[in-house]
């Protein structure tokens, strides 16, 4: 994919033949080209030679977004200052989406573009039929500005305005142009990224402060090459902190390991309902608007058939395995949060209940690799695991994966990397048998440590397990490295709370506000955690759907959100999780009343929950902690008092 379509300086430019530039903006474009674009190109061509006269630097045209599969119809690299700019060729307004797009392509040069780190980065959007619009030049922090919104007439003026209040080191054009780009998609964006034939490393950070998913896809490769050319069934544990890229790891795989003529097809399994929807969708709606722009028409429901066949839910394979004794098409299986797979208690009494299989004696776990097993020559099962992310009832852990390959599988070969003997993945038991660690080979490629969700700062999920674990110093320390870079403050005020993160969100930046699935007094904020949201609607939709999470009307709870992600988040915390005497209370609500929760792995689950919503968010969150209300038995203000001077005493800001 060309980085851009036409670069020169703006002199140079100025003398340029009309028609030699629309040739070469023709000529690198890649699908079918409408008559619309190729006239709004002569249009944008004409007006800015008219508009640029007096205006030294460099121009581009289609600038390539990769993260966004998108292009910046002009960037203007003036002294100092970026100016990436939008056109509505005959617009007369101006259109709320095109303002969030061009806003969105200033944040993404400035986030993940390197030599736009330090940068003055000015979005305009140019309507050229629509009123001037008088803008004040204001910038964030980050020294990205509010978006200008003009007919283009007043380009120059702005130009010259900002260029001179702003003059630092001048720009050089063909630095910039051949800057290392590093993003850091949303699994949604990557997901459709490489659906539609990117790369991994297109997609991916590659600088030396995060683990190169590169590297760990190349490993996962070479131990599927080698299980089917020595023709060996093999099992590898790929581990990662959260946010790490995990499942961005597994889609890649799923995306790129196919061989239609021996039909060695991978594919991707989740028991992550709301994962497994939202991700469907959003590569169903993505290939139609692609298939559109390529000028082809395609129907949602082919689109989503297809992607149906990438993304598939895991308890649908195992329950098709259960009616059939043949090795499935697949050779390569990825297991999405594999630890979360069920017990054999778990198991035979859905077996029970549901399928009327009396004596259902296998674990999940086991069933999965007994089905893979069918195979007669190889088979490979990718299996992806998140510390401390069991939240459901029945969920295995690693242990029943370890016991089921000790006891019924002794051909397989097992791969891990040295950390998944972390207490986060082990929860203190002992994974391996000595004969089971005879058949273990060693690979740290297969473990993730640096999450890039928080692309700000990488230190988020050491904080939040710092907190978790009441170890107040780590939290201290980590909390000042992050701070100016990944805002984290409390509130006890939900108002504020909801105003924080409108202020912080910018262009189509989605938040909203999740809560444990036990947040049962949340609801007299109007929050019931016990109402069903659709994931869909909650995470695609846009800012005028009511059902969406920029509304901040429905709260998303760890069930929901497990896997995905917002850029901005505010965790509601309730009673069912509380501070005191340098212990966490936990406590589940029953009839009318906060009762203690006894059962060890509820308390484990209980925990990993507030674990997962703490680390959901891309760029900030905020914490708000209820007062109570001293006439709510239920709701009493010393429940939720200890935590948020728990909070305090780490160093949290309170607004």
């Amino acid at each position: 994919m060309a980085r851009f379509y036409y670069q020169n300086t703006i002199s140079s430019f100025l003398i340029d033949d009309n028609q030699k530039i629309l040739g070469e903006l023709v000529s690198k474009h890649e699908y079918n080209l409408e008559e619309q674009q190729k006239n709004s190109w002569a249009t944008q061509i004409t007006l800015l030679k008219k508009w640029l006269k007096s205006i030294d630097g460099t121009i581009i045209f289609e600038y390539n977004i990769p993260r966004m599969g998108k292009r910046i119809d002009c960037v203007l690299l003036s002294n100092s200052i970026i100016f990436a700019i939008e056109f509505k060729i005959g617009a007369e307004q101006y259109d709320s989406n095109a303002i969030d797009q061009v806003i969105d392509y200033a944040l993404d040069l400035k986030n993940f573009h390197e030599q736009s780190h330090k940068k003055y980065i000015v979005p305009i959007l140019i309507c050229t039929s629509a009123k001037y619009k008088s803008t004040t030049l204001i910038f964030d922090d980050d020294q990205v500005a509010k978006v200008i919104l003009c007919s283009g007439e007043q380009l120059p003026d702005i130009i010259k305005t900002t260029t001179k209040q702003f003059s630092t080191i001048k720009i050089d054009s063909n630095s910039w142009l051949n800057s290392i780009y590093k993003p850091t998609p949303t699994i949604i964006e990557a997901a459709q990224a490489l659906y539609n034939g990117h790369k991994v490393k297109e997609i991916s950070r590659s600088d030396s402060g995060a683990i190169n998913l590169s590297r760990t896809a190349a490993a996962i490769h070479s131990i599927i090459s080698y299980s089917k050319e020595n023709k060996r069934k093999s099992i590898c544990f790929l581990t990662g902190v959260p946010g790490a890229g995990k499942t961005l790891a597994g889609l890649n795989l799923a995306n790129s390991w196919h061989n239609s003529k021996n039909s060695e097809h991978a594919i991707f399994l989740s028991g992550n309902g709301p994962l497994v929807k939202v991700l469907r969708e959003a590569l169903a709606r993505n290939e139609v608007i692609v298939s559109r722009e390529r000028g082809i028409k395609t129907k949602k429901s082919i689109t989503m058939r297809k992607a149906k066949a990438f993304i598939q839910n895991i308890h649908h394979f195992r329950d098709d395995a259960l009616d059939s004794t043949l090795a499935p098409n697949e050779k390569v299986v990825i297991f999405d949060e594999a630890q979360r797979a069920w017990t054999l208690k778990q198991t035979a009494s859905f077996m029970k209940i549901k399928k009327g299989k009396l004596n259902f004696n296998q674990s999940e776990p086991e069933l999965l690799i007994s089905v893979m097993d069918r195979h007669k020559d190889w088979a490979t099962i990718i299996c992806l695991i998140g510390g401390g992310q069991e939240i459901n009832t029945g969920e295995a852990g690693l242990i029943e994966w370890f016991d089921s390959l000790n006891k019924s599988f002794k051909n397989w070969d097992i791969y891990i990397s040295s950390q998944l003997s972390d207490s986060e993945y082990t929860q203190g038991k002992v994974l391996f048998s000595n004969e089971l660690l005879k058949r273990i080979i060693n690979n740290d490629d297969l473990h993730l440590s640096v999450s890039v969700r928080s692309y700000r700062s990488e230190k988020v999920a050491a904080l939040v397990k710092s907190i978790l674990d009441i170890n107040k110093s780590v939290a201290k320390q980590l909390l000042k490295d992050i701070k100016h870079f990944y805002p984290i403050v409390i509130t006890r005020d939900l108002t504020i709370a909801k105003g924080w993160l409108r202020s912080h969100a910018r262009g189509s930046e989605r938040y909203g506000i999740v809560a444990s699935s036990g947040a049962i007094r949340l609801k007299s904020f109007g929050f019931n955690v016990t109402a069903s949201i659709d994931p869909v609607n909650w995470f695609l939709n846009n800012k005028q759907d009511i059902r969406s999470a920029y509304y901040l009307e429905d709260v998303a709870t760890e069930f929901d959100i497990q896997g995905l992600e917002l850029d901005w988040v505010c965790v509601a915390w309730d009673a069912n999780l509380r501070f005191s005497d340098n212990i966490w209370e936990l406590k589940s609500f029953h009839g009318s009343s906060w009762q203690e929760v006894n059962n060890e792995n509820n308390k484990r689950y209980l925990i990993n929950s507030y674990r997962v919503l703490l680390t959901r968010a891309r760029q900030g969150m905020i914490i708000f902690i209820p007062k109570g209300d001293e006439n709510d038995h239920t709701r009493l203000p010393d429940y939720y008092d200890r935590t948020f001077n728990y909070f305090k005493s780490i160093g949290f800001e309170e607004i």
